[in-house]
């Protein structure tokens, strides 16, 4: 293949891959993969932290911190059970065991009294009577003995027999202890005086055969303590940033517990793929809510630099929030991009991202819901305070109310939670730095983003408006007429961008520009002689169009030369569209060589109008010039004038491509008409006064 050949095969390649990589899908999908793949190593170690692979018995390699509070339920359970068994069983005395065998034993010594009483009976009869309706089961020879007492003694016995029950089973028995307090009886039926050997055995004989346990288990009660003592055990916490084990410590079987609980634990080594591919669908989520807002209410940020702008908006602040994290994550700026997107995109934009920005930030810090929660009200009152801002210093302004939400969100949390003084107040002063940092942020950023991305935000609008702009400035002592015209075109352009929803700020700036090109031959324009001298009645009419024509190109290069903005320039371009310079071109007709007369040469070269606000400029100047030639204007000739100018604008196709239905051009009219009405208002007559005559009548 020849050189030259092989020339044209790479230039032709060249092309080919200049022209794919400037398609807006091309674009938008490298700028998409761009995007998630930043995001996704920023938000990596924040979702999920290093993990560490050890082993039951080896030696930490390093100091395994807790990435989030945990409790340490195990050590927790343990400590409950511990309290729980150190209560001791409660008890409860049936009282009702007692009387019975009090009762018993006076059935019994009164039943013995009827016997002895009776002297008619014999000992067998007595016997018999004793064993059958006797509640006390002795032998034989007790019961004999029992007989044999004399009624004193009987009594006395009695007496011994229930104070010794009282005295043992008032304070309860236990099954357990039953044994060793029969014993007891006998020990103290031993150490009475009163009664001899033989009454002692017989009493602690009946009290040994009733002897019965009365103290039980009191499981309920018991359960109750049980349960209660458990409850005051408070939970082991092992706090965010807390040493689980120090490096060089041996790990335990509780180290692993929690270093799996706090989601450092490593199964095996090799790439965490689950941990990759979640992390990634998280980013992919968040990424396609902005996308489906953009596409269903914003779709032309889709297509232009502002999804650029979006994205580094995005990326930087969250790199920030990362970096600014260590010092306190009270700090974070995240309103300072919710402010930066409401100037240069959308203030609803703004708000989801606000959102959006709140959860990915809401990683970085650990969930913290009240980190959350005060970036989600501090970045909404961030979005909504910017919203219209015509000066610079109202940022600050948004700063200082952000600060205050901040403050009040802290001071809220901190009643809640009972935080001590020191600590909200500590916090709150970071939360005041917060929006005032965020202001800075917004402020001094505004300027990078309006020159490098050539982007127009309000306020880069309102300072273009200043009469002391040095272009403004020039036109007005240079080309008053012009100046006094493009004044009056704004306010019209205003008026009726207003009434069909356009951008009024981008109608008025660019009306005080749009002319700006007639500085290089000011005195060849209608509004800038001041006598009556034409300098056009001098010149065929073929070189007067060329001139003419020329103030727009003349205009795009002072405004390069002056670095107004691209829409600005735009206006300037397509003020005129392609529009006949009307006048010269039938001059040209009545004159020499009319045969050679083409239309082509006396139009402008375009192009037509692209935008609702470049084509009101057109009808608007338009119409200003128009109107302001008429003699003895009505409202009558006025409104006709309007309505067969835009009329003509709308046949000569000059409006085909700016997106005007026949509906706002109506609207337009009629915004026309009452700003023209408030110009040239009918001026009343006051009747001619003779002051002299009025003084005779006096």
């Amino acid at each position: 293949m020849s050189s030259s050949k092989k020339k044209k095969v790479d230039k032709v390649k060249n092309n080919f891959i200049i022209s794919f990589f400037k398609k807006t899908i091309v674009k938008q999908i490298i700028l998409a993969v761009l995007f998630t793949s930043i995001l996704f190593f920023i938000l990596i170690n924040d979702i999920t932290p290093e993990k560490i692979l050890v082993e039951l018995g080896e030696l930490a390699p390093r100091d395994i911190v807790a990435t989030k509070q945990i409790i340490d339920d195990e050590e927790t359970e343990r400590l409950k059970q511990e309290a729980m068994n150190s209560i001791e069983p409660r008890h409860k005395v049936d009282l009702s065991i007692q009387v019975k065998m009090k009762n018993q034993v006076n059935s019994f010594f009164k039943l013995l009294e009827g016997l002895n009483n009776n002297e008619d009976k014999k000992l067998k009869e007595k016997l018999r009577i004793l064993s059958s309706d006797s509640s006390i089961k002795l032998s034989e020879n007790q019961y004999i003995d029992f007989l044999k007492l004399d009624k004193e003694t009987l009594s006395m016995l009695q007496s011994n027999i229930n104070d010794i029950i009282y005295q043992i089973m008032s304070t309860g028995i236990k099954a357990e202890e039953l044994e060793y307090e029969k014993e007891k009886v006998e020990k103290i039926f031993s150490k009475l005086d009163s009664l001899d050997k033989k009454e002692m055995e017989l009493g602690s004989t009946i009290v040994n055969t009733l002897l019965r346990p009365n103290r039980f288990l009191d499981v309920l009660n018991t359960q109750q303590l049980k349960q209660q003592a458990a409850e005051r055990i408070n939970p082991i916490v092992i706090e965010k940033g807390q040493t689980i084990v120090r490096k060089g410590e041996k790990i335990d079987q509780r180290a692993i517990r929690l270093i799996k609980k706090t989601g450092l634990y490593k199964e095996n080594e090799g790439i965490e793929y689950k941990v990759i591919i979640g992390t990634l669908l998280i980013v992919i989520m968040l990424e396609c809510l902005i996308i489906a807002y953009l596409y269903f209410f914003e779709k032309q940020v889709l297509n232009g630099k502002k999804l650029f702008i979006l994205a580094i908006i995005i990326l930087s602040v969250v790199a920030i929030s990362k970096g600014i994290y260590g010092i306190s994550v009270y700090l974070v700026p995240l309103s300072a991009a919710t402010m930066l997107i409401s100037i240069i995109i959308d203030p609803k934009l703004a708000i989801l991202v606000n959102f959006i920005l709140a959860i990915i930030i809401g990683f970085i810090t650990g969930n913290d819901i009240n980190i959350i929660i005060m970036m989600l009200v501090g970045g909404t009152v961030g979005a909504l305070g910017v919203i219209k801002t015509q000066q610079r210093y109202n940022i600050f302004i948004t700063g200082l109310i952000v600060s205050l939400t901040h403050v009040i969100t802290i001071v809220s949390f901190g009643l809640i939670r009972d935080f001590d003084f020191q600590y909200i107040l500590s916090k709150s002063l970071y939360g005041i730095l917060n929006g005032i940092f965020s202001s800075i942020l917004a402020v001094g950023s505004l300027p990078l983003w309006e020159s490098l991305f050539g982007i127009v935000t309000p306020l880069k609008l309102l300072e273009l408006s200043n009469p002391n702009h040095p272009l403004l400035k020039k036109l007005l002592l240079e080309t008053p007429g012009t100046y006094h015209h493009s004044i009056v075109v704004g306010n019209l352009s205003e008026a009726a961008a207003d009434a069909v929803e356009a951008n009024s700020l981008v109608a008025r700036i660019g009306s005080y520009y749009h002319d700006i090109g007639k500085l290089k031959r000011p005195y060849f324009f209608k509004e800038n002689q001041l006598n009556k001298e034409n300098p056009h009645d001098k010149i065929n009419p073929s070189l007067s169009t060329l001139i003419i024509t020329n103030h727009v190109k003349d205009g795009v290069e002072y405004a390069k030369q002056y670095k107004l903005p691209l829409v600005i320039r735009d206006i300037i371009q397509q003020h005129h569209g392609e529009t006949l310079v009307a006048y010269f071109y039938h001059k040209a007709l009545n004159g020499e060589n009319s045969e050679l007369v083409q239309e082509e040469s006396f139009r402008y070269e375009g192009p037509k109008p692209q935008t609702k606000e470049a084509a009101i400029i057109m009808l608007a100047d338009s119409v200003e010039a128009a109107t302001r030639s008429m003699q003895d204007p009505t409202k009558g000739k006025i409104e006709g004038l309007v309505r067969k100018i835009i009329k003509g604008k709308l046949d000569d196709g000059q409006l085909d491509e700016c997106g005007l239905t026949l509906k706002e051009l109506n609207i337009i009219a009629n915004s026309f008409l009452n700003v023209l009405f408030g110009i040239f208002h009918e001026r009343i007559e006051y009747p001619t006064l003779d002051l002299k005559e009025l003084k005779g009548a006096k």
